[in-house]
């Protein structure tokens, strides 16, 4: 048992889903929307369509997850990891018009979209660049103050955010290596992605114990924990969930999802 856990501590586990394209499959999403608290939802720009939105939402809904925008650059040829440089406007416009997308069918769903998590290209870059973060930011903010913001812990992307009154979760990712900046290792390279579920659980197991990000040399940077990410996007991800949600309820870790942690309510 890990011992340093706080009595009644909570997390969070999130995963991207819905992400239906030449890419990826849903095949694995109803059995991780069983494990998972939230979905971050493809709003059909890098992946996904309104019959996907529809049955990942319903699904969400049966198993008490919350639902979340996964906005990104409209480019599902690259599943939006291609960067694109874009005016302040249309990076708005990205954002809105996605939300917007997943809001709409939510709510004809009698349901709601609660936070919004930035996808691929469009977060990484963000990660890196604070002005970036700040249009994302106060895009999010403007949209409506109750949304929660999910944002990589430690980067640019939540030094940004803090600088609204805004709710902000800061999540690590249980499968992504991480740079000595904090930023997640380029998917390029070959060591960028943790397929072993056994890897993944130790990985998060460790940042959680030491609240800080792992790096791959060894370095530790502090931060906050508030939601572990989980992709859906590999045929790994199911039996990493399984074995990190198990491993966290084993240690009396309170697993909730975004809108029901204390720190929102």
């Amino acid at each position: 048992m890990l011992y340093f856990m706080k009595k009644f501590m909570e997390i969070n586990i999130n995963c991207d889903l819905g992400e239906k394209s030449v890419f990826h499959s849903t095949k694995h999403d109803p059995d991780l929307l069983k494990i998972v608290n939230s979905a971050n939802i493809a709003c059909g720009f890098h992946a996904g369509d309104n019959e996907t939105m529809k049955n990942t939402i319903k699904i969400s809904k049966k198993n008490n997850v919350s639902i979340g925008a996964h906005p990104s650059f409209n480019d599902p040829k690259n599943f939006g990891r291609k960067r694109i440089n874009l005016p302040e406007n249309q990076i708005r416009k990205l954002v809105i018009d996605q939300y917007e997308i997943l809001q709409n069918i939510a709510q004809k769903l009698d349901s709601k979209v609660t936070h919004i998590k930035p996808h691929g290209a469009l977060n990484n870059m963000a990660c890196e660049d604070l002005n970036l973060s700040k249009i994302l930011a106060e895009t999010i903010f403007n949209i409506d103050k109750d949304l929660i913001y999910l944002v990589p812990t430690g980067s640019r992307m939540e030094e940004a955010a803090r600088k609204f009154d805004m709710k902000i979760a800061c999540e690590i990712f249980a499968d992504r290596n991480y740079e000595d900046d904090g930023n997640l290792v380029s998917r390029s390279k070959s060591n960028a992605v943790i397929t072993d579920p056994e890897k993944c659980k130790k990985h998060v197991l460790d940042m959680i114990e030491n609240q800080s990000i792992n790096c791959l040399s060894g370095k530790k940077i502090k931060c906050v924990i508030d939601s572990i990410c989980i992709h859906g996007d590999n045929i790994e991800s199911l039996e990493t969930a399984k074995q990190i949600k198990k491993t966290l309820e084993e240690n009396n870790i309170c697993l909730k999802s975004l809108n029901n942690l204390k720190k929102f309510l």
